[in-house]
């Protein structure tokens, strides 16, 4: 057969792995793979390249993505030429990895398309799927950051702000935060009291902390708030949060003792290595999606649930956000070791 293979939407650590991985089992069993370029884009100008054994062999452990990828791109209203675009490829079918946009996108304006569907976001908030590639990678990029700051915020008994990406999920902070035993993480899905958070550095700072590193969430925000969040014109989410962990280091030098710095990690989250448990997931994903597509199970979506990598139906990742409980026994845990959360 003659597979095509796409990334969509923003990077995360592992795309390469998914690309080497599913190539390398297509390639071992005699099909063509035909690398669509920079996501809807290359369908929409006809930008592919052939995928050879020798080209992607060792990838794996790179950041980025190999055959690039946008999250921009303009496809409301475009699906007839979108098919009609995909037909001149010549495909029996297409292994794409992307986030919600991706799929969304895909949904409206081909419907019908010969798709099996791999999951992806360090946002950890794809449905259907309980984790996704490059989470654990962004969680490693947050736990070292708190681990570093946390020797200058001794140094200079302040406290430090560390912003993380996640949109209005939590789960990157809830992540990172843990590992790193931050002192406070703050969610959007926990809503945060200011006047408990108030009390909760004061006494911190009254038992003889010298120092304090709170991980917020970019779309975090006080109980009866809005999130700070600015327009994206042209891109997929029209709404790009960020921002908080400068307000937040204001507000505590403002209403505490405490001296306050911030730290927005950013894209640092999507642009590191991958971990070897990030390579683990994406070997295992890369084959079960060149089965599906080999055995030309159309309409599937490969998932990670109860430990294994299975198939599923496409539609189950094609819903809204996956948040956070609550009530989540993450959330019980930071509880127990005294985060504030």
């Amino acid at each position: 057969m003659r597979i095509g293979l796409m990334t969509g939407g923003g990077d995360a650590p592992g795309l390469n792995g998914i690309i080497e991985s599913a190539s390398r089992t297509l390639i071992g069993n005699g099909h063509t793979v035909l690398g669509i370029l920079d996501g809807f884009d290359g369908v929409f100008t006809g930008r592919t390249r052939e995928i050879k054994w020798s080209d992607i062999l060792g990838i794996h452990c790179d950041a980025g993505t190999f055959l690039g990828t946008s999250s921009k791109t303009k496809v409301a209203g475009r699906g007839p030429e979108f098919q009609a675009q995909f037909a001149k490829l010549n495909l029996d079918g297409l292994i794409a990895a992307g986030g919600d946009g991706t799929f969304i996108g895909l949904q409206k304006i081909a419907p019908n398309l010969p798709i099996v569907g791999v999951p992806k976001t360090i946002d950890n908030d794809v449905p259907g799927t309980e984790i996704t590639f490059g989470y654990d990678t962004a969680c490693t990029v947050v736990a070292d950051a708190v681990d570093a700051l946390r020797k200058t915020a001794d140094a200079h008994r302040r406290v430090m702000v560390v912003e993380t990406m996640g949109r209005t999920a939590g789960w990157i902070a809830l992540g990172g935060g843990l590992a790193s035993y931050a002192d406070a993480i703050l969610l959007p899905e926990r809503p945060f009291n200011r006047e408990g958070l108030k009390q909760f550095l004061t006494r911190r700072r009254t038992e003889g902390l010298r120092g304090m590193v709170i991980v917020v969430s970019e779309a975090a925000k006080g109980a009866g708030e809005d999130a700070v969040y600015s327009e994206a014109a042209g891109a997929i989410h029209t709404v790009r949060f960020g921002g908080v962990g400068e307000r937040l280091a204001r507000w505590i030098e403002q209403n505490t003792a405490w001296e306050a710095r911030h730290v927005v990690l950013g894209h640092l989250q999507r642009s590191r290595e991958p971990t070897t448990t990030d390579r683990f997931l994406t070997a295992s994903m890369g084959i079960k999606a060149a089965q599906l597509a080999m055995e030309k199970k159309w309409g599937t979506a490969v998932t990670y649930r109860g430990g294994r990598v299975v198939e599923a139906p496409l539609t189950d990742i094609q819903g809204p956000p996956r948040l956070i409980d609550p009530d989540h026994r993450w959330v019980k845990h930071c509880q127990s070791l005294g985060i504030f959360i």
